[in-house]
């Protein structure tokens, strides 16, 4: 089926299109992998952004419109981009697509990651001035889908909380410890900031990921062995443009 989407008139500072935008994003962190995905899974591709070299594209995945673009790295940059995808281009569905690092020693390198929930060390949940602790949470809806479509699939996934720090190196030595006796799953750096961008707009999100490390262990991939591995997430987030 071809593609059948106008081009926004609309622009920001950061998403200028030269394409459609489909209702459905998916967003990886690194741009690059976002023109892989694009160019292995989707039909009709036309790429729609390239402003800082965040690429975008849209094309059609069995028939059905899918995006997808970059996030960069960290709560703010994928808030950031969420936000103007949802309230200036009318995205509904986002889906983050990425790997994070394994906190729990059943788990194994390649395993899948379904985030339920996002918690965090970010300060970006205090703008909501909230009479409390907010608890970043998926949308059912993807996330039911998705479990539905790991059983057709057969592919086993892990559903549960999952921690989005804005810290990569830190400095007190026994923080995944701690999150990790919490029953954190593992760890990434966006997905807290999607999930309140999302759920104050009133749309869906949701974060599925294949884990490349294991932390306490010293399992790791290397970079070829996460391309490969890229496929089995992607195959169960790509159907999520017919929910």
């Amino acid at each position: 089926m071809a593609l059948h989407l106008d081009t926004p008139t609309a622009s920001t500072p950061h998403i200028v299109p030269t394409g459609p935008i489909a209702e459905t994003v998916l967003m990886p962190g690194d741009p690059l992998r976002a023109k892989f995905i694009a160019e292995t899974y989707l039909d009709d591709v036309v790429q729609f952004n390239a402003v800082r070299n965040m690429l975008g594209f849209t094309g059609t995945y069995q028939g059905h419109p899918v995006s997808v673009m970059g996030s960069g790295m960290g709560v703010p940059s994928i808030s950031l981009y969420a936000w103007e995808l949802i309230h200036i281009f009318g995205a509904k569905k986002l889906i983050r697509v990425g790997s994070c690092g394994g906190f729990q020693q059943d788990l194994k390198l390649f395993d899948i990651i379904v985030a339920s929930s996002a918690s965090t060390d970010s300060n970006f949940l205090t703008q909501y001035n909230l009479p409390g602790t907010y608890a970043p949470t998926a949308s059912w809806k993807l996330l039911e889908a998705t479990y539905l479509e790991s059983k057709k699939q057969n592919v086993d996934i892990h559903v549960g909380n999952i921690l989005s720090s804005d810290i990569f190196y830190n400095f007190q030595d026994d923080a995944n410890d701690r999150w990790t006796r919490m029953g954190v799953l593992g760890v990434e750096m966006e997905s807290a900031g999607l999930y309140a961008t999302a759920a104050e707009a009133g749309v869906d999100a949701l974060g599925i990921f294949t884990v490349s490390d294991v932390i306490g262990s010293g399992e790791k991939t290397t970079a070829e062995q996460r391309e490969s591995a890229f496929t089995r997430m992607m195959e169960l987030a790509l159907p999520l443009a017919a929910v």
